[in-house]
């Protein structure tokens, strides 16, 4: 390992095993051949605005043709310029006019075992109906709604009504704190909420209207509250004049609504994502560029077909929900499923059960989810059929070796391609991500760009990094699903992304692109551990330490060092082991052995917990402050449970 330049990442992990898709995957598959890939992917790269503008005519419907493919001022674009077109209608109408009435939608299972299916008429006849309402309420054009509800089938025909008379729905997880509600409601200047009375979580109701109660004494832009009766026998507080009930409001409304026709760049949700500061960040996402965008990467990546039964564990208050839940399966006609609650109750195999019970095709989950059922052990696994299951996905954060050949051999019963997918909620959709037809896979790398995916790996200066050599991901070229802004903070958005390096988007990613062009993501540009003047990645160090027997999950901080300047401080979660110095000294010399001296952490602390994201996302910089010796900083309204920065707190003194 040699001494490094300025904005040049140490690659010190190496992983060379290939997965090729077997050949009947790929004769069946809808992108079957590397020649198909490479055509879509140069089209979309020499003649964007062609390749776009029949992808557009061909994928949506239009109530008035676009004039313009793009128009791409740095950092601002337009898509389908003067077009007019609607995401519901898109995801809905369309199907039914395609001769698609009677798929299933969704498939819906509540916690305590609930079960109903709604075809693309019936969800057509609800999304309809909650439209009405919205518009009895006085909500038009323009005005925001916030969503905080449980995963039910009426949390997607909220987002499906706000949509369909160009409403902009602002769905916030049904579990974080009064505050967060408020904060996101003020930011957005949100006229209506829309709850439930209560959820089902590891067997227990949360009594959500409280929490949106709450939020309402501090929240004077919201006028009205309508409210879910998810649970039938909940006492729930309604204030008279404010709150309403979802079934004596939306189930007397008309079922046709027509979709309004609105121009291509209507924006079409407000989504907000920690920030670093103390202030969430409004992520703004349009109609028709993200529609698309959301449909066709669907298509493209899980290889969708008629049959499938296709189940994202995602909730919706994340992207992922709102991309690969509801506009992109539903605009491509596809029967999804949707599940209330924890993976397990009432026990480990919940997911499994679901998938055998349901007949789950395509499943896409997190890394950190693979990491429980690992740590919660494979006779869970070995109660059901899984058999069903045709392919895999990963989505999040990058998922160690460890746990995707776990993934790939236990659950996919070594057959099922994974597409281990890289994005963001910037992005709208996957930017890269193995085409399960084609690609052979790497454990760890999400592969190769989807088509119109212009990506660059470049030092601080804005030069290009060489083979292997990593640095941070940039995206070169727009793309139809990418963000139009931050919501109210024009200044941000231009520092955030844009100003780092000119003309091109700033992912805050670090990655590198090996030998065969596949791209490893590296963690966060934040989370880069500079050791000795060698700059060194979480994510590479974290998956040395995986890879030991005794390790369920690890994350991976700089600290303060008086002679290498960062230290590697490991936190560290373990099985069936004595968390003891004998250990911690074998940890230290697994990661040595397996990537060099330089990487050897410094400490090694043990915790049962990791500090994560209600998505599931570690959160290193709150890791990092402990570290330090510092007071933790920045927002924390995303933090699952803060119980775990107080034990590790603790466990320091």
């Amino acid at each position: 390992m040699s001494q490094t330049s300025s904005g040049h990442l140490d690659h010190v992990l190496n992983e060379e095993r290939l997965f090729p898709p077997s050949a009947e995957f790929t004769q069946q598959a809808v992108i079957g051949s590397r020649e198909q890939y490479e055509d879509l992917y140069r089209r979309a790269a020499e003649t964007p605005d062609e390749f776009w503008g029949a992808e557009a005519r061909e994928h949506l419907h239009w109530f008035q043709p676009f004039e313009q493919v793009c128009n791409w001022n740095t950092p601002h674009v337009e898509w389908f310029v003067g077009g007019k077109t609607n995401a519901s209608y898109n995801c809905l109408d369309l199907q039914i006019a395609s001769g698609h009435g009677d798929r299933v939608a969704l498939i819906w299972e509540g916690e305590p075992g609930e079960q109903r299916k709604l075809t693309y008429n019936d969800l057509h006849r609800e999304v309809c109906r909650a439209a009405g309402a919205l518009r009895q309420l006085g909500i038009t054009q323009g005005d925001v709604v916030s969503i905080y509800m449980p995963m039910t089938p009426e949390l997607v025909v909220s987002m499906l009504a706000c949509a369909r008379i160009g409403a902009i729905h602002s769905v916030i997880f049904a579990g974080f704190s009064s505050e967060a509600i408020a904060d996101r409601n003020n930011d957005a200047q949100a006229k209506l909420v829309i709850t439930a009375n209560g959820l089902y979580r590891r067997g227990k109701i949360l009594p959500l209207k409280e929490t949106v109660d709450e939020a309402l004494e501090k929240s004077p832009s919201v006028k009205n509250c309508l409210v879910l009766r998810r649970i039938a026998d909940q006492p729930t507080p309604m204030t008279e004049g404010r709150d309403l009930w979802w079934d004596e409001l939306v189930e007397t409304q008309s079922d046709d609504m027509p979709a309004e026709p609105l121009d291509s760049e209507t924006p079409l949700f407000i989504l907000y994502t920690s920030g670093s500061t103390g202030k969430p960040k409004g992520i703004l996402h349009t109609t028709a560029g993200y529609n698309l965008w959301a449909k066709r990467t669907f298509q493209w990546v899980f290889d969708h077909r008629p049959n499938d039964v296709y189940w994202c564990t995602a909730d919706c208050g994340w992207i992922t929900g709102h991309s690969y839940v509801v506009y992109g399966p539903l605009a491509a006609g596809a029967t999804c499923l949707i599940y209330e609650g924890a993976p397990n109750q009432p026990g480990p195999d919940r997911f499994w059960d679901i998938v055998e019970r349901h007949g789950v095709t395509i499943l896409y989950t997190a890394p950190t989810a693979v990491r429980a059922f690992i740590s919660w052990g494979d006779e869970h696994v070995d109660k059901h059929d899984l058999s069903t299951l045709r392919l895999l996905g990963s989505v999040g954060e990058g998922i160690n070796p460890k746990a995707w050949m776990w993934y790939r051999e236990k659950i996919g019963g070594g057959r099922c391609p994974i597409v281990d997918t890289w994005w963001q909620t910037e992005t709208g959709g996957i930017m890269m991500s193995p085409l399960p037809g084609i690609t052979a896979t790497k454990p760890g790398s999400c592969t190769q760009p989807l088509p119109g995916v212009i990506p660059k790996v470049v030092d601080e200066s804005g030069h290009e990094m060489g083979v292997d050599e990593g640095g941070m991901l940039c995206i070169a070229q727009p793309w139809p699903g990418m963000l139009r802004g931050i919501w109210g903070d024009e200044q941000r958005y231009v520092e955030q992304y844009w100003s780092t390096v000119p003309g091109m988007y700033l992912t805050g990613d670090n990655a590198r692109c090996d030998k065969d062009g596949y791209y490893w993501i590296m963690g966060r540009i934040d989370d880069v551990i500079n050791v000795a003047g060698h700059r060194l990645s979480t994510i590479e160090v974290e998956s040395a330490l995986v890879s030991h027997p005794s390790v369920c999950e690890a994350a991976v901080v700089g600290r303060p060092h008086e002679i290498k300047g960062q230290g590697i401080a490991a936190f560290v979660t373990i099985r069936d082991a004595e968390p003891d110095e004998k250990l911690r000294d074998a940890l230290r010399q697994h990661v040595r052995k397996e990537i060099g001296a330089l990487a050897q952490p410094d400490d090694v602390r043990f915790t049962a917990s990791l500090p994560k994201t209600r998505s599931g996302k570690i959160m290193r910089r709150l890791l990092r402050d402990i570290a330090a010796g510092e007071e933790t900083s920045g927002d924390t309204s995303t933090l699952e449970d803060y119980s775990v920065i107080a034990k590790l707190r603790n466990d320091e003194e």
